[in-house]
């Protein structure tokens, strides 16, 4: 999936507001090799690192775009690499923190790919994850709607980007199964007042919308929007509006 970053980080305090209430329920250890899962452009890396100074950190990401902004983070102790979700299952390092802010939700299949990654935590490492609850959020809901029905529907033969987050209390049964301890598992709400149709937008443009632009042809991208930019309207028709944009923390801890 192509990322543009410019696009992603109109919004970036408000997607920062969730990483730092992940980052706080860390216990800041000393001397912690941690890896930051789907880091992005590496900025909130570069935050964990400074919280954790005597830390050595790892940011990867599969995305070019992305991981093209992470020079101006790297520093002693902080590094980037261009790497996917299964090839660090697959290599077996272990680290004491396993973070991902904003990224597992792109993975599916968790009842299966989270006890893999809980099995990448040393022993006391620990295990800190936020994802959005996509399918409750309004504006995930237009676009599946619109890719189930004509004229897409024939387009995407089948395929809707439905989100693979499970339930508060799977994710609790899956770390209690993996051994984790001290769990903290919570969903909150994080409100994003919109001023125009527009700022909706170009909130999700930058992320959820781009696995249907992606597959599209060219010449019907910019019709697909137009209808998307109709549903956000007829969805929200009085401003200042309240976007209910909910959010899962994930903390566990391995003895």
């Amino acid at each position: 999936m192509a990322w543009n970053p410019e696009l992603y980080n109109q919004y970036k305090d408000i997607r920062n507001e969730p990483f730092y209430d992940l980052r706080d329920l860390i216990d800041p250890r000393e001397y912690v090799k941690g890896i930051d899962l789907g880091c992005g452009t590496g900025e909130q890396t570069a935050v964990l690192k400074e919280w954790l100074p005597k830390s050595k950190l790892l940011g990867i990401d599969s995305s070019k775009e992305m991981l093209a902004k992470t020079s101006v983070y790297q520093s002693p102790g902080l590094s980037f690499k261009l790497q996917d979700i299964q090839d660090v299952l697959m290599a077996g390092d272990r680290y004491d923190l396993v973070f991902s802010n904003a990224a597992l939700q792109w993975i599916d299949d968790h009842q299966v790919v989270i006890p893999q990654i809980l099995n990448l935590l040393t022993p006391g490492g620990q295990f800190a994850v936020q994802m959005p609850v996509q399918n409750e959020n309004l504006l995930n809901q237009i676009l599946v709607s619109m890719a189930t029905q004509p004229p897409y529907a024939f387009i995407f033969e089948g395929f809707k980007q439905e989100s693979p987050v499970l339930s508060i209390d799977q994710y609790a049964q899956l770390l209690f199964d993996g051994g984790l301890k001290d769990l903290h598992i919570s969903i909150k709400m994080y409100p994003i007042i919109a001023n125009s149709s527009s700022d909706l937008y170009n909130f999700i443009a930058g992320s959820a919308l781009q696995p249907y632009l992606d597959r599209l042809p060219n010449n019907v991208k910019d019709e697909f929007i137009t209808d998307f930019r109709c549903g956000i309207e007829k969805s929200f028709s009085s401003y200042p509006a309240l976007y209910a944009f909910k959010r899962l923390l994930i903390y566990g801890r391995r003895p």
